[in-house]
């Protein structure tokens, strides 16, 4: 019986060593949270699929792109006249985020679009018509087997503000990796030794444009453009403000609408045949406009005026500098009624730090070959290297890129001038800081611009899921092997006494 016992215990302990150390050191299931945010822009939608881990840290997710899609067609504005085509037009891309996300977690994943100026720019113009499109839109996100949180028109200093938290976020800025494990001493020594500037942020789209930063100082006369951000435990002050009318098409836009005004020039404009020659464009280039359709955007709807013909020529001159003077007349810096201003008015504290440009400033200047970050470029170079490419005839153009649509390659002329125009006559950067510019189209293998900040605020309101732990403490774990060890000791020195009794205790028994 004692022997049967003694074994009965040692092969249980045994048994309880081998099941505590395979439970302990079982690996922990992934729980992987997913996210799309759809980027409805004014030329184009592109569909965003974010992923993040459930155990949060600090409040805000560790979020990072997984897939991206770009809806084929316009951007759903463009839908204005068929508003019922605006939602089946994203059908496709949805169908990409259903591969990617695991089925078992569609019902749970959210999904939001966001509206940028296009739509801004509709619901001044049409508001039923842009009302609609987002009814369309919504109608096709509830269908789909996600879980539908909003489609709305996102303002243009959300806009901004989102894509200032993006860079910042990818650039590490934010230190969120670097220290947000660690605590106490170790964690407050961390943060000074890491202290860091955040980077601006330059976004330009096809009809607005933003500029976002840290500054030094702030004006309190202009409340509107201050934001207030928390982000891994530490307060951000920022400042930005959104254009309208100043993304690369709009401006585009309202450049013509300016050049039909001074229609009295006999060199710019053939009044006789309608024709307008255009210094942003290359030379050989033509282009016809309908004049009915020109003046209903409210961005040129303030200088419309009658003229004896329905259709517009424009014919491409090819000359930079005329472009550029052209240009700068859309900037108005004839008032100011703050401390400092960018143009038309608006308060602009002083530039301070790194600036990453993205969307529209990145595709213009990455084609023409400037966003070399190992040596970022000189201003005069990027000035010289705009004006020989407007300067070549349409025809070369055309041969040499025949793989770009004609639509965007006619544009990159006046898109080149604009940018500069913008940034140097606009928000006032010179050459002593132009190279503070750094043109970024991904970052770590996410698109630098405002959804994923968008998605990082979002998680924020998910709330915040116990992390997956071991079933036992490290201290259980250790004491209880402890025990178990010790009763296993005990049970074989029994053993080992009861079959190999000691001299002094046969003695004893003697």
């Amino acid at each position: 019986k004692i022997l049967l016992i003694l074994g009965f215990l040692s092969t249980l302990a045994v048994i309880a060593l081998i099941a505590v150390a395979v439970t302990q050191n079982k690996p922990l299931p992934k729980n992987i949270k997913y996210g799309i945010v759809l980027d409805a822009g004014s030329s184009h939608t592109n569909l965003y699929v974010y992923e993040w881990p459930a155990e949060k840290e600090n409040d805000t997710g560790v979020v990072q792109q997984v897939e991206v899609c770009k809806v084929e067609g316009p951007g759903i504005s463009g839908y204005s006249h068929a508003t019922e085509k605006a939602g089946p037009s994203l059908a496709q891309c949805l169908r990409q985020a259903e591969e990617v996300i695991p089925s078992k977690q569609h019902q749970e994943t959210p999904v939001y679009l966001g509206a940028t100026a296009g739509m801004r720019l509709l619901s001044l113009e049409n508001k039923s018509a842009a009302d609609k499109v987002l009814s369309s839109v919504e109608k096709t996100l509830r269908s789909a087997p996600f879980n539908f949180q909003g489609a709305r028109i996102i303002s243009g200093q959300e806009e901004g503000a989102y894509g200032w938290v993006t860079i910042n976020y990818l650039l590490g800025n934010f230190k969120q990796v670097l220290y947000q494990r660690q605590s106490g001493w170790t964690k407050f020594l961390l943060s000074l030794k890491f202290v860091s500037e955040t980077s601006g942020a330059l976004d330009l789209g096809g009809a607005s444009t933003q500029i976002t930063f840290v500054p030094k100082e702030l004006s309190h006369k202009s409340p509107e453009n201050m934001l207030y951000f928390r982000l891994y435990g530490k307060d951000y002050q920022v400042y930005t403000h959104s254009f309208l009318c100043y993304g690369k098409d709009q401006a585009l836009q309202q450049k013509l609408a300016r050049d039909l005004q001074a229609s009295g020039d006999p060199f710019s404009f053939d009044i006789l045949n309608s024709t307008l020659f255009d210094p942003c464009f290359h030379e050989g280039y033509q282009r016809t406009i309908n004049l009915s359709d020109f003046f209903k955007n409210p961005c040129t709807s303030d200088k419309k005026k009658q003229f004896p013909f329905s259709q517009l020529f424009i014919q491409g001159e090819g000359d930079y500098q005329k472009c550029r003077r052209n240009i700068q007349k859309l900037f108005n810096k004839t008032s100011c009624p703050h401390s400092s201003c960018s143009f038309n008015g608006i308060y602009l504290p002083p530039l301070q730090g790194d600036f990453g440009a993205f969307s529209a400033f990145y595709f213009v200047m990455n084609f023409l070959n400037l966003t070399s970050e190992q040596s970022p470029v000189a201003l005069d170079k990027v000035a010289s290297t705009i004006e020989s490419f407007c300067a070549r005839p349409w025809n070369e153009v055309k041969t040499v890129y025949h793989h770009v649509k004609e639509k965007y390659l006619s544009e990159y002329c006046f898109s080149g001038a604009y940018i500069l125009s913008l940034l140097e006559t606009g928000y006032k950067f010179t050459e002593k800081n132009w190279q503070s510019i750094h043109f970024l189209g991904k970052i770590g293998g996410s698109d630098a611009g405002w959804t994923l900040g968008y998605m990082l605020n979002l998680t924020n309101m998910i709330p915040a899921e116990e992390p997956a732990v071991p079933p036992l403490s490290h201290g259980s774990y250790v004491g209880l092997m402890v025990l178990c060890s010790l009763v296993l000791v005990a049970v074989l020195l029994f053993a080992w006494l009861l079959f190999h009794k000691p001299k002094c205790l046969q003695k004893g028994i003697v």
